[in-house]
């Protein structure tokens, strides 16, 4: 749903959200925000919900189901061996 506001911008740049705008964002306290300028039009997004879409992204195209620990774990494998063929090469 598109919903038209109408914002003030104070002298000094600063910009306060409505209390129905944060609620509908799910903004609480302090939240950090993603400004996305698009020509003369901005988007505002919650931090969180970038990570949160980024994540879904990757799980819709992921093509093993490794988990992170498996994969770091085989980067430590592979820099160890790299390691001692290194020693005996010296």
């Amino acid at each position: 749903m598109t919903e038209t506001i109408d914002l003030r911008v104070g002298a000094n740049g600063r910009l306060v959200l409505p209390k129905a705008v944060r609620q509908a964002m799910g903004l609480a306290g302090d939240t950090r925000l993603i400004a996305t300028l698009d020509g003369e039009e901005l988007r505002l997004t919650p931090i969180h919900h970038g990570a949160r879409r980024a994540q879904a992204l990757y799980r819709q195209h992921v093509t093993n189901d490794r988990s992170s620990d498996d994969f770091l774990a085989e980067r430590r494998a592979e820099a160890d061996a790299e390691n001692a063929a290194e020693d005996i090469a010296r």
